[in-house]
């Protein structure tokens, strides 16, 4: 089962990610901007997640997505880490949310980071 210290290494891993805190919680960032986030008791993290793909999510997997209150509006979901597969699903979900935060020249640099492989 993934922990906090999972979503660190793997997030810090990822090109060019730094550990800012923020609100009183580890925040990672790209290109200056938010991709991930460690709140609560850190036995969830928050990501990004277009809404409609979100909510499908969230629909399909209630145990391991929700999304909070006061993130409705935006483009994040919650993900509680008990709830994750393994250590490659938690990759994979990180790397998704690095995706939408990277800026061009980066995804260009790191075509198929955090794309799915093909079925």
């Amino acid at each position: 089962m993934p922990d906090a210290e999972d979503v660190r290494r793997i997030a810090l891993s990822l090109p060019d990610t730094v550990e800012k805190v923020a609100w009183s919680m580890p925040t990672f960032r790209v290109s200056g901007r938010m991709f991930a986030t460690l709140p609560e008791e850190e036995t969830s993290m928050a990501v990004r997640c277009p809404k409609e793909e979100g909510n499908e999510l969230v629909r399909a997997e209630p145990e391991k997505f929700w999304i909070a209150d006061h993130e409705a509006s935006f483009a994040w979901i919650r993900v509680r880490l008990a709830a994750l597969e393994d250590e490659q699903e938690l990759y994979d979900i990180l790397a998704d949310s690095w995706r939408q935060a990277a800026g061009p020249a980066l995804l260009d640099a790191h075509p198929g980071l955090g794309v799915p492989a093909a079925e």
